[in-house]
């Protein structure tokens, strides 16, 4: 597959008659993504929710929001690319930058095994595809270990993982985050859910009984006087046993070299 015959995730065909050499990320997990693949010079554009790498993102023109950017300044830019993706971005903001000639790539990754291809199509939008592939072949074999793991276990361990507080929401089966914990050996207790992002009290978690509970630092940022949300609950067994842990939500939501850390850390914290 070649960069111009590419069918990306919103239906469109990229055609790229070059490697882009002016990129704007609107994704902050793309945004990494580049750099680790030798591509930062290229990026002259991004979120102000890109943080990685420092050092990389610090120079680099901040666009705006990833659902707020300013496509003016896109424009200014004169970006040969853009990359977003169809849950972070809207859709009628790659629709004006596409209006404009902009080129735009949208990308949609709902499970481990999709986002590990995504690093390697990113590395044939990009020209960079030897650097992609072998990324990806990395994942690919960080994802074989950890899920040997995890289906070695008499079973998966029930975790709660919540995205927001007041209300509290956690998420359903079908999204990234989900995946990334079940590879992990985490049996999500709210996978059934109809809608992607459900709310939830904390007697329906109680009454789901986790035996891990996972607190992530985005996109709500819980910090450790959230705990006590769930102290009124002992007989809950992550409270009971002590098993509320505060983590890096990059390891559960960013695609890419994000995955290799999630592979090592999460099964220490659902498999103690």
């Amino acid at each position: 597959m070649t960069p111009s015959a590419l069918i990306d995730a919103s239906g469109a065909a990229l055609t790229l008659a070059e490697p882009p050499r002016r990129i704007v990320s609107l994704v902050p997990s793309i945004t990494e993504i580049l750099f680790v693949l030798g591509l930062g010079p290229a990026v002259v554009g991004c979120t102000i929710y890109c943080t990685e790498p420092p050092a990389g993102v610090m120079t680099t023109t901040r666009v705006g929001g990833t659902k707020t950017p300013r496509l003016d300044l896109i424009r200014a830019l004169r970006p040969d690319l853009v990359l977003a993706n169809i849950e972070e971005n809207h859709r009628e903001h790659i629709e004006t930058l596409r209006g404009w000639g902009i080129a735009a790539h949208v990308s949609y990754p709902r499970t481990v095994a999709e986002g590990i291809r995504l690093v390697s199509e990113l590395g044939q939008v990009t020209g960079a595809t030897a650097r992609g592939a072998a990324l990806a072949e990395d994942l690919e074999r960080r994802l074989a270990e950890v899920t040997a793991r995890a289906r070695a276990r008499a079973r998966p361990t029930r975790v709660f993982y919540p995205i927001w507080r007041h209300p509290y929401m956690t998420i359903s089966r079908d999204t990234y985050v989900h995946d990334v914990l079940a590879v992990c050996g985490g049996d999500n207790v709210f996978s059934d859910r109809d809608r992607r992002y459900p709310e939830v009290s904390l007697d329906e978690v109680a009454a789901a009984r986790p035996e891990v509970i996972l607190l992530p630092d985005e996109p709500y940022r819980f910090r450790e006087a959230h705990v006590v949300d769930f102290t009124p609950y002992q007989e809950m067994p992550a409270v009971r046993d002590r098993r509320t842990h505060l983590v890096d939500g990059r390891l559960c939501s960013w695609f890419g070299p994000r995955m290799a850390e999630a592979f090592t850390i999460l099964p220490a914290l659902l498999h103690p």
